[in-house]
């Protein structure tokens, strides 16, 4: 594991291209998440669907492929009946799905830098599969709450190329997060979930979040995800003003899960890549799509990129 390994990628003011939605897209191939597992349910019943879905995304253009490792966690698992040992070899083996999807990548395009292979840590919401994930209001103290993350981090980091800690609601989560990575410096993003332009789930500014990690360097990058598309352009403002770290942004398809659907709008591929416009206008470097966005965004997104880097 290298200290930055997003620097080959970042190189020469490039952007980085993220993949979309796992779990969702598990679902519109036809694979049953109603579990508090979520996409990990997959990596039980049916893990070849979860390398596919990476394939996918990496054909599209992504430059990484995210582990399905978000609502993964040791309490969830043993509560399914595994060991700990099993669950330990579960986290494993999500990572080793996407690194064998990116070194099929990386052999069917010589010449570009080698795909990421990332470890998602979803917030501790997302582990009690309530919602609280966007919210930010937990019942643990913190050093339950830095426990939850340490013990995770341990095991993915060693086959991950970095760590995503993603939909992180909340001030004294980030607060967690940097004292373990400072504990155990590995590589790693920290996404913050967002309610408005300025605020994240739980309400703090998303500065005073932002600060919170300023001072741990294994944080590699910061930026926003499952966030509505609308707020991204001000909070990519609002962090480009009080951070020098490369921005990274992938919000959801701009929809919202109410009573066990989907409503509203869904954001286009071509309105995703009009938007991408102004994030990376704003400051955003590194961009993909969250739940609901798809390997037809990626492809979307990636014509874009490709046509951005022959203007510059």
């Amino acid at each position: 594991m290298t200290l930055d390994p997003l620097g080959p990628l970042l190189a020469d003011d490039a952007t980085m291209l993220l993949d979309g939605g796992l779990a969702t897209e598990l679902t519109a191939r036809g694979h049953d998440l109603d579990d508090p597992l979520w996409s990990a349910k997959v990596l039980l019943d049916e893990p070849a669907a979860i390398e596919q879905v990476h394939d996918d995304y990496l054909r599209a253009g992504a430059d990484v492929a995210i582990a399905a490792t978000y609502q993964a966690s040791l309490p969830g698992l043993r509560a399914r009946g595994l060991s700990s040992d099993q669950a330990r070899a579960l986290l494993e083996r999500a990572v080793g799905l996407a690194r064998r999807a990116c070194d099929r990548a990386a052999a069917a395009r010589p010449g570009r830098p080698r795909p990421l292979a990332i470890a998602s840590l979803g917030a501790y919401g997302a582990y009690l599969a309530d919602g609280s994930e966007y919210r930010g209001e937990y019942s643990i103290d913190d050093a339950g709450l830095a426990r939850y993350h340490r013990e995770r981090l341990e095991i993915v980091a060693p086959h991950a190329d970095l760590v995503a800690c993603e939909t992180i609601p909340c001030l004294r989560e980030a607060q967690c997060l940097a004292r373990v990575l400072t504990d155990v410096p590995v590589p790693a993003w920290i996404a913050f979930c967002c309610r408005d332009g300025a605020h994240v789930g739980h309400g703090e500014p998303i500065e005073a979040c932002a600060a919170a990690i300023a001072a741990v360097p294994s944080v590699v990058a910061v930026g926003i995800n499952c966030t509505a598309p609308r707020y991204v352009e001000p909070l990519v403002t609002r962090l480009r003003a009080v951070t020098d770290r490369p921005i990274v942004v992938y919000p959801n398809a701009g929809e919202r899960y109410e009573d066990g659907q989907w409503c509203g709008s869904r954001t286009t591929p071509a309105q995703m890549v009009a938007l991408a416009q102004r994030w990376h206008g704003a400051g955003a470097r590194i961009v993909g799509g969250c739940c609901r966005t798809t390997p037809g965004h990626v492809a979307a997104l990636h014509q874009w990129r490709q046509r951005l880097c022959a203007r510059s």
